[in-house]
């Protein structure tokens, strides 16, 4: 079964054909991230544009790449939340006018949720992928890593599923961007902080860790806090001074040492909590999804911290991509979910798992 999955939440226009849920023909991803990084993040309305200017073209690679055309696609699968309004609609409407015109079912998948099929891709014959020899097992632990979604979720089966915790305020891909802002690193910022941690010592600065009612839940905003204070103090001034011209005021090492002390932190946080899961409900995988799976420091702490095997896809499928729907979508069709009407599929920009 042949599915044609189509994303475009944010500022990725991404489209993929996807063969019985695991074998990836092609991948095509068109960004407008250049467009956004001189203003620190993502404009809805420049996203939406370059939406309709790249999803034609995009389609009619993915078919190219993957060989096929539309006589061989069984259905089409397309995010329509969570995301940005203006984006989601520009693919859910793409995605329902394809499935009248070809006569195809779709299928409307949660665009979290499909962060976690990335896992299950295993195969692909498209050069410099580095896959997964095996699917995940079941029952499955699920950290959802990405710029606007920080979750903890237990699968137990495929739709199956019990969310243990989610943040309360800042995703830690934000809290990411924000604290590079600070420190005048430009968008995106976890690649940037990344790299910049390399130079850093991680201990320079000790920054807090939220405490929260649920113990599976996350915070961030008060770490983000932190890190502005202590850079404003590393330079001699107090909470008045403007974060926006703090960086200019820091040094290099000030830089890395901040960068490398918040990274730590973060990181941190989200592998205590995925310990304390995994002790608690002894899953027999535990899946990492979403941009900030691909950051070296998460991989390196939860290998260091947990003895069992760790599913990471290859980092170009950890960003948002169509490969990951067109594998939710495919999992969805078999398990005989509902086909979603192309005539009445509203997008919904603040849906949750």
């Amino acid at each position: 079964m042949r599915i044609l999955g189509i994303e475009s939440s944010c500022d990725e226009t991404a489209v993929a054909v996807i063969e019985d849920g695991t074998n990836m023909l092609s991948n095509v991803v068109a960004s407008s991230m250049n467009l956004h990084a001189k203003y620190g993040g993502v404009i809805p309305e420049i996203a939406a544009r370059s939406h309709i200017e790249a999803i034609i073209p995009a389609i009619e690679a993915a078919l190219s790449d993957a060989e096929c055309n539309w006589s061989d696609i069984d259905a089409i699968s397309v995010t329509y939340g969570a995301g940005l309004s203006g984006s989601l609609l520009v693919g859910v409407m793409t995605a329902c006018t394809l499935a009248i015109i070809k006569k195809k079912p779709l299928y409307s998948v949660n665009h979290v949720e499909a962060h976690v099929y990335a896992n299950f891709i295993t195969k692909t014959n498209l050069d410099g992928y580095v896959l997964r020899e095996r699917r995940p097992l079941f029952p499955l632990l699920a950290l959802i890593v990405s710029g606007g979604h920080t979750q903890l979720v237990l699968f137990k089966d495929h739709g199956d599923y019990q969310i243990l915790g989610r943040t309360r305020d800042d995703a830690i891909g934000e809290a990411f961007d924000k604290v590079a802002k600070i420190l005048g690193l430009g968008y995106p910022g976890g690649p940037n902080i990344a790299k910049l941690a390399q130079e850093g010592d991680s201990k320079a600065y000790l920054f807090p860790k939220a405490k929260m009612t649920n113990k599976y839940d996350f915070s961030f905003s008060g770490l983000k806090t932190a890190v502005l204070r202590e850079a404003q103090k590393q330079i001699g001034q107090d909470f008045n001074f403007p974060s926006k011209n703090v960086a200019e005021r820091l040094s290099g090492p000030q830089k890395a040492n901040i960068a490398a002390s918040f990274q730590r932190i973060a990181i941190e946080t989200v592998v205590d909590k995925t310990i304390l899961a995994f002790e608690a409900f002894s899953p027999k995988s535990i899946v990492i999804a979403g941009g900030v799976a691909s950051n070296l420091e998460l991989r390196r702490q939860l290998t260091d911290r947990l003895a069992i095997d760790i599913s990471y896809t290859d980092p170009r499928l950890c960003t948002d991509n169509g490969a990951m729907v067109g594998a939710l979508g495919y999992f969805e069709a078999t398990a005989k979910k509902e086909i979603a009407d192309p005539y009445s599929l509203h997008t919904q920009p603040n849906l949750s798992m």
